[in-house]
């Protein structure tokens, strides 16, 4: 099964970040990502088998995830997939650090694929016709997170699907 960690964005955060891919997706075509699929990924992990599923939600379940603020307030794009995203425009680095302990802990546990360079994200669009922002409203929007999500990924004809395997402790 295909697995990572991921931040899950709360309701009223989802709604927003939902209106702001509708705005994008008027303007720039491709595939909207569905709001119940919008999350910021922490660590792509791969390929797994059930029993290493097993341990990992065992782990997630007992993490103690410090507690933070991201605010989202910029556009970006990953031109070859043809992404559209909102983002921070300068790093957060409570973020870093948290994405950068569990890729520690991860690799204590014989995980690998940790990324070079790590853009925290949301995905709005996928295979945008157009990547340009300009003429979108700009994100002002606060995400605080406390907690860290483990998820399955399925490949659907009409996108990926998620599936939340476990949660670490709600504070």
């Amino acid at each position: 099964m295909r697995l990572f960690l991921a931040l899950m964005p709360p309701p009223a955060l989802r709604r927003r970040l939902g209106e702001l891919a509708e705005w994008a997706h008027a303007r720039c075509g491709g595939r909207r990502v569905p709001d119940d699929s919008l999350h910021l990924t922490l660590a792509f992990i791969g390929e797994v088998s059930e029993e290493k599923a097993e341990g990992l939600s065992t782990w997630v379940e007992g993490l103690d995830v410090p507690g933070g603020e991201w605010r989202l307030d910029g556009w970006g794009a990953f031109r070859r997939p043809g992404i559209l995203w909102v983002g921070s425009q300068t790093p957060d680095r409570a973020m870093v650090n948290l994405q950068a302990s569990l890729w520690r802990d991860l690799e204590r546990q014989g995980f690998t694929g940790r990324p070079s360079r790590f853009i925290p994200h949301v995905t709005l669009l996928r295979r945008a016709r157009r990547l340009e922002s300009d003429g979108l409203p700009l994100p002002d929007l606060v995400w605080p997170y406390r907690q860290v999500a483990l998820l399955r990924s399925f490949t659907e004809q009409d996108g990926a699907r998620y599936q939340t395997l476990a949660r670490s402790p709600a504070p």
